[in-house]
């Protein structure tokens, strides 16, 4: 068994020893439907993969790991909300199951209850923990935010684009490694490296996903490809061929991503050719790489034994060779 399928199934066991349903039912029911509907579980793993890679017993990092995820889970019941989104892994999201009003109040339980769990560690370590992550909470609600801006405005730039997946993503896979840190008591240098590692290799994940949804596997990609295409949604992919192409060909695009046609493959095959065509997908690809390669460079400056570096190298890459 690999290390990171051991941290896994701890923390499934954790998850669920704490899953309890308490009065009033319409509250917390909402909570363990969403906390139960899966995901790949990254971010708990790596908190727990960082305390034992410092040298801590990662069980003691099962509380930083919960958090983690339930604020995760918390942001992503306030995302359907405000997307109107139907479906969250393939089941009806919190708001379409009971309502509304439902979805707003057990999201907020949720990031209350997460908070509440790094009053289970010392002093120190809880002034850390909860310090990282309200700095964290309040930057993933900037890039929502400016996700949510970009949608009406025509002028987005790629550097804009790319600090709203920073906040948005990146930096929340990077304070997940720093928990992990943290509760094992790492040197201040190692919990700073750590994280800049998680958040330039949380930025690679955002990017991949970006082409994926436009260029994945129809039959393993778990999603619509194209998704973002037919919602119109201003990706780094979009963004640079606007950059890159020809003004006929980027007036093209414009059109394209101002109309929902009925032939809504059409419209993505179109886009797609635009996004080859220009140089996007193959820059996409290249940027990919640039991020992988920075965040592997500062692995190597962890003070860490080779064998831990190995783990996270190869976790790293196993993400990143995705092809779903």
């Amino acid at each position: 068994m690999q290390a990171e399928d051991l941290y896994r199934k701890a923390f499934d066991a954790y998850l669920e020893e704490n899953l309890k349903i308490r009065e009033p039912e319409n509250l917390y029911k909402p909570m363990i439907y969403i906390m139960k509907l899966g995901g790949k579980r990254i971010r708990p793993v790596l908190v727990l993969m960082a305390a034992d890679i410092f040298g801590g017993d990662y069980r003691k990092a099962l509380d930083a790991a919960l958090a983690i995820e339930i604020f995760h889970n918390f942001s992503l019941v306030h995302d359907d909300i405000m997307d109107d989104a139907p479906l969250r892994r393939g089941e009806k999201t919190v708001h379409e199951r009971w309502d509304i009003n439902t979805g707003i109040l057990s999201g907020d339980a949720m990031l209350i209850n997460a908070y509440r769990l790094f009053e289970n560690y010392q002093a120190e370590t809880f002034r850390e923990l909860a310090k990282l992550f309200s700095r964290t909470a309040i930057e993933v609600c900037e890039g929502q935010q400016y996700d949510i801006d970009f949608e009406s405005r025509e002028n987005v730039q790629v550097e804009e684009y790319l600090q709203m997946i920073d906040y948005k993503t990146a930096v929340l896979v990077g304070a997940s490694l720093q928990m992990g840190a943290i509760v094992a008591n790492a040197s201040q240098d190692n919990q700073e490296k750590i994280y800049q590692f998680g958040r330039l290799l949380g930025m690679a994940f955002q990017l991949q996903d970006d082409y994926l949804d436009a260029f994945g596997n129809p039959d393993t990609f778990g999603k619509q490809v194209g998704g973002d295409i037919i919602e119109n949604k201003k990706t780094y992919l979009y963004l640079k061929a606007l950059e890159a192409s020809e003004p006929k060909e980027a007036q093209h695009l414009e059109h394209l991503y101002s109309i929902n046609p009925t032939d809504a493959q059409a419209k993505v095959e179109a886009v797609k050719t635009i996004f080859e065509s220009s140089g996007s997908a193959a820059f996409v690809k290249q940027e990919i790489e640039d991020y992988t390669i920075r965040a592997l460079e500062v692995l190597e400056s962890l003070d860490i034994a080779p064998k831990e570096k190995e783990m996270l190298k190869r976790f790293g890459l196993e993400l990143m060779n995705r092809e779903v």
